[in-house]
């Protein structure tokens, strides 16, 4: 059995869901669908999830959305008409819409999640509904009724381990089970949804509970690059990376996969498949717990730029026991979290994502650090970016740092920060935002051109 899920990109119209069904049908082992909300049709259109956000920004401002649930409701419909169905589907989708306005506003993530969610809910119905009008033996489902219990952190939601148990049964369904993808239920019974891109950790999730063969992540490319294609000219595709370097490229920018949606299949050491919608015959990305045969000691580079960095000096901090629990202990009083901490004898970095930090909480977190810890300096930097540069080849590879800091001085780039785990799949570079786009051409160069 397969778990195939499809991005928004390959539900945006009739055509794309023709195409998207026309995949399933290929392989009888493509038994259970998860489906996003219907994408962008062209560059200057919006997202049915971007839609549903302004419903109910609409609604809780002015008590009404009329004009924008028929906005959504047009959207459907076109693709409805398209695929030959019936008016049936569309006042379906319609009736649940409204209904969701129906729903408690007093708490508003609560009533957001639920809104969001219709786009994947109602997606689901439809695709359900023209492969039964095709001929084809496929049932929508509800994930409520399937089990796929969230935490309750509208948003920001986390499955719970009954999940699995609840889901295994999915295996024993006759047919094809298309399954809308980003949300599940609270115990409770609320709708509850993953971050923007949810749809990724909800297949994860299925292929881990029906023990699949395989998981398969269909997109609007061919495979995963080296880097991403928007700052490299033609990268070098990737065959096959492991979850640990997709783990870290994903972390750092590459958008192809929900960095949080390896988890499920890691666990279960099923491997993983990123291929294209429209070119469905092209070999694709395979994510594999251990790479077999690795070729070069660099797989891909991946940067993101949004990161803050807090510096800290205190004389004898490596002789203060507890200093490093004190420091994130005001973080933790303060919600945030850190993404690398390069330390040395008196000096710590701790590296944030920028969003987090507001000037109120910049303020405080330094006053704290400052007074309570008796620091000797202290000070925050903006405008940084973050460079991965990853493989597993690294680790037998001598000289590794010596390229990659070469072909940033020779593009007279300065690295602020640099940081090696102890595991050597991956160094992280901390760089000016402003270099970005160079460094990364830099380090690719060095490791796919220069050095073939």
């Amino acid at each position: 059995m397969k778990v195939a899920k499809f991005g928004g990109s390959s539900l945006a119209n009739a055509e794309q869901i023709k195409k998207v069904c026309k995949i399933i049908l290929d392989d009888p082992q493509r038994r259970i669908i998860v489906v996003s909300a219907p994408g962008k049709r062209n560059k200057a259109d919006t997202k049915v999830t971007d839609m549903l956000i302004a419903c109910a920004e609409s609604f809780l401002s002015t008590g009404n959305a009329d004009k924008e649930i028929e906005a959504v409701v047009s959207r459907y419909d076109e693709i409805a008409k398209e695929l030959g169905l019936s008016e049936d589907i569309v006042e379906t989708i319609r009736a649940d819409l409204k209904s969701r306005l129906t729903l408690d506003t007093e708490n508003r993530g609560k009533f957001v999640d639920s809104m969001k969610a219709a786009g994947e809910d109602n997606c689901a119905k439809l695709v359900a509904d023209y492969l039964c009008s095709i001929g084809a033996n496929a049932r929508y489902v509800n994930p409520k009724d399937a089990g796929l219990l969230l935490s309750s952190e509208y948003g920001n939601a986390q499955v719970l381990p009954e999940s699995y148990d609840n889901l295994k049964s999915l295996k024993d369904m006759e047919g094809i089970l298309i399954f809308p993808g980003f949300f599940g239920y609270s115990v409770d019974g609320d709708i509850v949804t993953f971050s923007r891109g949810g749809s990724d950790i909800t297949g994860s999730i299925l292929a881990a509970a029906v023990d699949a063969e395989l998981y398969e992540n269909f997109t609007d490319v061919d495979c995963v690059y080296s880097a991403n294609p928007n700052i490299v000219s033609n990268p070098e595709p990737i065959v096959e990376i492991s979850y640990g370097e997709m783990r870290e490229l994903s972390y750092a920018g590459f958008s192809v996969f929900h960095e949080e949606a390896l988890v499920p299949v890691y666990r279960k050491g099923i491997p993983v498949r990123v291929k294209n919608t429209n070119n469905p015959s092209a070999p694709g990305t395979t994510i594999v717990l251990k790479r077999e045969k690795i070729t070069r000691p660099v797989v891909g580079i991946a940067g993101d730029t949004g990161f803050c960095c807090i510096y800290i000096s205190k004389y004898l901090m490596n002789r203060e026991i507890g200093f490093g629990r004190k420091v994130l202990g005001i973080l933790e009083d303060e919600h945030l979290s850190y993404e690398h901490i390069p330390s040395g004898i008196d000096h710590m970095s701790i590296i944030l994502r920028e969003n987090q930090l507001d000037s109120a909480t910049e303020q405080r977190v330094v006053e704290r650090i400052k007074n309570e810890l008796g620091v000797d300096d202290i000070t925050v930097e903006h405008n940084k970016a973050l460079i991965m540069v990853v493989g597993g080849g690294m680790q037998r590879t001598i000289g590794i740092a010596y390229r990659i800091t070469g072909a940033l001085a020779k593009a007279r780039i300065n690295i602020e920060i640099i940081n090696q785990g102890s595991s050597e799949v991956s160094i992280m570079l901390g760089i000016n935002s402003d270099d970005l786009v160079r460094a990364i051409n830099a380090i690719y160069d060095e490791f796919f051109k220069l050095n073939n």
